[in-house]
């Protein structure tokens, strides 16, 4: 059976005309506390074609969202037969995306094999989890596959290529390909531009990714998303014939792949913070570590307490006294983006915080191959409006 990670797909497109700042959405998994944001987007798209009718914000997940997982393959369904698709052939998108925040940054879409692909965190597979999956957050997001008729991906991979091997002459060549798409995204996501790669030009780029040898890919973003997709194919796979099996569409799941060393990709720590907590005991059963560069909070101060040589390592040590103190003593945990705000935080009497470095580009594929998947919530890549927005997809169903 196949297992090459990289697939060719026929992509979907929006028909010409659509208006393209409302039919790309900011992936779901984003402003999850930020009700208003999805409440101004939903006034802007109004009754327009879009991908907000496609997909389920995970906003929702905690309320009754039967009925949004129902009118989603209605929506899908209706779509499909409205002529509000265009078929682009086989092929991938170079996708070219700048934001307020980073230099631009460059992927390609393409479809991954889910036979090539496993989060679990000692594998062996082409494709790989970079952090811990949480079972648990599948079968929501499994329920919508298992009734989608077309996947969106907000999926980005990761791949090592430091010398750009792999999409350097089509970034460098990309005025004489196909433009797609030109759009300003909506809620301040940038723009983003779209090139059509052919399906000959496309098995070259296939051809170099597997020139790249070891591990093709890591995922970055959405590996619930593409956790769910692998959960719908081992399920689907048990009703097929082997011949089946071998090309059925709900086998190869879209992502876009970006290079690891882009300049666009940007690689944040993730702090944490302990709230409800005696930060005197809590500073007292504090490991002691010869290396390191973390840093431990309270009282608006903060002080060098090494956790290990490498994010990795630090995080690690960080998550497991965290989970100690808290079974122990009780307090609960929350994790931040950025120094300010943590000290911010640990003003207060019964908070503290953990300041972590940040992982440096060249650590991730070593440090995944070598330990496994990391622990949750490692790094972040750049701000949320610099995520995928939903834009290409792909037929799951055959038809």
């Amino acid at each position: 059976m196949k297992t090459d990670p990289v697939y060719i797909p026929e992509i979907l497109l929006p028909a010409e005309g659509t208006d393209m700042e409302k039919w790309a959405v900011i992936a779901c998994d984003q402003h999850t506390s930020d009700p208003a944001y999805w409440e101004t987007l939903e006034r802007f798209v109004g009754d327009a074609p879009s991908t907000l009718r496609l997909t389920l914000p995970e906003i929702y997940l905690a309320g009754e969202h039967e009925g949004r997982i129902r009118a989603i393959a209605e929506a899908m369904e209706a779509y499909l037969r409205g002529g509000v698709f265009r078929r682009m052939g086989k092929g991938f998108i170079l996708v070219e995306r700048d934001t307020p925040y980073s230099p631009t940054r460059f992927g390609v879409v393409l479809a991954i094999d889910l036979e090539a692909y496993s989060y679990e965190k000692d594998t062996g597979a082409l494709v790989r989890a970079t952090e811990a999956t949480i079972v648990e957050r599948i079968p929501p997001r499994l329920a919508i596959r298992e009734r989608a008729l077309i996947e969106f991906p907000h999926v980005m991979l990761l791949y090592d290529d430091r010398a750009d091997s792999v999409l350097g002459k089509y970034k460098a060549a990309r005025a004489s390909l196909e433009k797609v798409y030109d759009f300003g995204l909506n809620m301040g996501g940038g723009h983003v531009r779209g090139y059509f790669i052919p399906q000959a030009e496309a098995e070259k780029i296939a051809a170099a990714f597997s020139a790249l040898g070891g591990v093709t890919f890591m995922v970055g973003d959405g590996n619930h998303s593409l956790a769910s997709a692998k959960a719908a194919w081992e399920k689907c796979k048990l009703t097929l014939s082997e011949e089946e099996k071998k090309d059925h569409p709900a086998r190869f799941a879209l992502a876009e792949a970006v290079n690891v060393y882009d300049e666009g990709i940007r690689f944040e720590p993730i702090h944490r913070v302990v709230k409800g907590v005696d930060p005197a005991r809590f500073a007292a059963g504090f490991p002691v570590m010869e290396k390191g560069e973390a840093y431990l909070c309270a009282g608006g101060k903060k002080q060098l307490r090494p956790l290990g040589a490498g994010a990795a390592e630090a995080v690690a040590n960080a998550d497991a006294y965290i989970a100690r103190y808290i079974a122990e003593n009780g307090g609960e945990a929350d994790y931040i983006h950025g120094e300010e705000e943590v000290m911010r935080l640990c003003g207060a009497r019964d908070c503290v915080g953990i300041l972590l470095p940040k992982m440096d580009k060249s650590e991730l594929f070593p440090a995944v191959i070598g330990r496994g998947s990391l622990p949750r919530k490692t790094f972040s890549m750049g701000e949320s409006a610099e995520k995928r927005y939903y834009i290409e997809g792909k037929e799951i169903v055959r038809r």
